[in-house]
């Protein structure tokens, strides 16, 4: 492909198309560009996933926790029960076996992030601090960037 150098900003902005709706093609060409840009420099090679899934043995999935680790931190991607055990310690058991698990990979690190309307009073009660509040997410409120420095276990 034969790049113009002559080509300016009102060039580019002519083209650029906005979209609304999701364009799971388009994510899986940005995704594959942005993954190949990273194999090249070898920036995750270190990185595993990391998934701690709560399964009752009546009820079937009943809680996870997805993340991943790179280098020496650990990120809690999502944590999820479902609603009737919500309130049982079962979210906390789950995060407990995440940070275990990072903890184990010989991390330092864990963050997440969260939002007002979810679960910062959780986090900060096993030991995240708030390093970043990005406020003005409408009905959200404030986003929270929240790390925890881990210590060894014996």
């Amino acid at each position: 492909m034969a790049i113009d150098p002559s080509e300016d900003a009102q060039s580019w902005a002519a083209i650029i198309a906005r979209h609304d709706a999701p364009m799971p093609a388009l994510a899986a060409v940005v995704e594959a560009g942005l993954t190949a840009t990273s194999q090249q420099v070898g920036a995750f090679d270190d990185e595993r996933s990391l998934v701690c899934a709560a399964q009752h043995p009546r009820n079937g999935l009943v809680g996870a926790a997805l993340g991943r680790t790179l280098g020496m931190c650990g990120e809690l991607k999502q944590l999820w029960v479902d609603v009737p055990y919500r309130g049982t310690g079962l979210g906390r058991a789950l995060v407990v076996a995440f940070e275990d698990e990072v903890r184990a990979r010989d991390c330092r690190t864990v963050y997440l992030s969260t939002y007002s309307f979810q679960a910062r009073p959780f986090y900060e009660a096993l030991g995240y601090k708030v390093a970043l509040e990005i406020p003005g997410h409408g009905a959200a409120g404030s986003k929270f960037l929240m790390l925890k420095a881990l210590t060894r276990q014996p």
